[in-house]
């Protein structure tokens, strides 16, 4: 049954009025009889509409600055009593509270507050009381009254009563209770992470209320959903819509070039999640060609990224790859006319926006957070464990493989030449085997390693390593060290006059 009930009398009590007005004419238009209170009943007499005060049915002012006005019992009976039980009828006639159809209601804006970098004192006063209310008990008692919580649903909510002049069925008002719990929810989980912040409570709260509905998940035959807004890190310029897939790797993109941030021109493509090429040059097109040079088969499809504008011809360059997605700070305007000759290739400019301070993931029956791996290895931090002291060259080879490891599948080890990728071993059950997959990969694509570097992601417990990588020509190592067999790898190294140091930090990544 459809079970519509037609709007009577409306509680309206909002922090912001945009978009307001059409919806109190619409009302007034009907002969709703408003309540309303403070800012709003201000709001609504300057349009020339009759509102009743809250105080008037209460007989009690606002009071302690404006903290109570809403929480009466005549309030809330008007909004929980039970239209269809006889002794809640009963009981609103003996205390003479009026019935209430209808509430629109805002709350304190406490996110915005908290990240003006507003003082505690102001932030608390942003702790909603009396609006929390009013949407917890009207969403509660959707069979009788509608909860309108957002502006952004005036505009739905106005549409249901100008179509149906002012009757609104029990499908929507249920759907409207879910979004006011929606807000509700969201409102508390951003309050308890503010408090939560010192002596942490063991307890895991995350509300996101921006969603979007994806293709698919990773495969066809799984849905997948983003929640997050996406517009705050990207303006997206051209090209169809992201899939599962492209957003798990614009992820892995966008945290690898963060290393080189604000460095030399640097250009990556990735392939799931895994950097398959990645150079720094004197220009953006010479970065693209090397990184491009790395593995120029696993780059068709790739995603690629830049830590500087992509001009008109680095555009030329990668106009003739096949690829899903292109990062960028800017574009020139020829670079954009050209890389929009592809239609479905999707292309995004990224915001100077800070990446989150933590990441999780789902476990077994429940979810594992950490903090992210924010270390990015340097040459001030480094142990020169060898006899041999890496050259000025290697030491910046070092650490730029160094930070590619880090955003590379363990097991990994990656080999570097001249601020050039040339290969990587990705995921693999053993160092050897990532170190075996990388000599071989290099060799394919015509690396010469005579003068490389190796990066490892994790210590070497044998000496097996460093001495297949002699072999094939590498000079000078990067690993965390802390093996009770680190001396092993560091007499082999001397031995053979190799330059090895440790960076005391380990980057599984998994």
């Amino acid at each position: 049954m459809n079970h519509s009930k037609k709007i009577t009398s409306a509680l309206i009590s909002v922090f912001s009025k945009e978009g307001l007005a059409p919806i109190v004419k619409k009302l007034n238009e009907q002969n709703v009889t408003i309540y309303s209170t403070g800012g709003t009943q201000k709001f609504i007499n300057d349009l020339g509409i009759d509102v009743i005060a809250v105080e008037t049915i209460t007989d009690y002012p606002s009071i302690l600055g404006g903290r109570v006005k809403t929480l009466h019992p005549k309030i809330f009976g008007g909004i929980l009593n039970r239209q269809e039980n006889e002794s809640d009828v009963a009981e609103m006639a003996e205390y003479n509270i009026p019935q209430i159809d209808a509430v629109i209601v805002d709350l304190y804006p406490f996110e915005k507050t908290v990240a003006s970098g507003a003082s505690e004192a102001a932030i608390i006063e942003k702790i909603d009381i009396g609006g929390i209310s009013l949407i917890r008990a009207t969403a509660k008692n959707f069979k009788d009254t509608i909860c309108v919580s957002s502006v952004d649903d005036y505009a739905e909510f106005l549409a249901l009563i100008s179509e149906n002049d002012g009757a609104i069925s029990l499908k929507d008002r249920k759907r409207f209770a879910a979004k006011a719990f929606n807000v509700s929810s969201n409102y508390d989980t951003a309050i308890f992470n503010y408090f939560n912040t010192e002596e942490k409570l063991p307890a895991f709260k995350l509300s996101e209320t921006n969603g979007q509905a994806l293709r698919y998940g990773e495969n066809p035959h799984q849905k997948g959903f983003f929640f997050g807004n996406f517009d705050e890190m990207f303006t997206k310029l051209h090209g169809k819509e992201l899939s599962y897939n492209n957003l798990l790797d614009v992820d892995a993109a966008v945290n690898l070039m963060n290393e080189f941030k604000g460095e030399a021109p640097t250009f990556a493509i990735l392939k799931h999640n895994n950097a398959c090429g990645i150079a720094q040059r004197e220009t953006i097109q010479q970065a693209y060609l090397a990184a491009l040079a790395g593995d120029s088969v696993s780059a068709f499809g790739g995603i690629l990224i830049s830590n500087v504008e992509i001009d008109e011809a680095t555009a030329n360059e990668i106009h003739t790859l096949f690829c899903e997605v292109v990062i960028s700070p800017s574009f020139s305007e020829k670079a954009l006319e050209i890389l929009k000759g592809k239609k479905n290739r999707i292309l995004l400019i990224q915001k100077d926006l800070a990446l989150p301070a933590t990441t999780l993931r789902t476990c077994l029956n429940g979810v594992l957070v950490q903090d992210k791996d924010n270390r990015t290895d340097s040459a001030e931090i480094l142990t020169h464990a060898t006899n041999n002291k890496p050259k000025p060259e290697e030491l910046e080879d070092l650490i730029f493989a160094s930070k590619i490891c880090k955003h590379t599948k363990s097991n990994t080890i990656v080999l570097a030449k001249g601020k050039q990728l040339c290969a990587s071993g990705t995921g693999q059950t053993s160092r050897v085997d990532a170190l075996r997959q990388a000599i071989e990969k290099a060799k394919a694509f015509n690396f010469n390693l005579e003068g490389a570097v190796m990066a490892s992601d994790a210590f070497f417990p044998f000496p097996d390593c460093v001495e297949i990588a002699y072999n094939a020509g590498i000079k000078a190592v990067i690993q965390p060290g802390g093996s009770i067999k680190d001396q092993l790898s560091i007499d082999y190294c001397n031995d053979t006059k190799m330059a090895m140091v440790f960076t005391g930090t380990r980057h599984f990544k998994h």
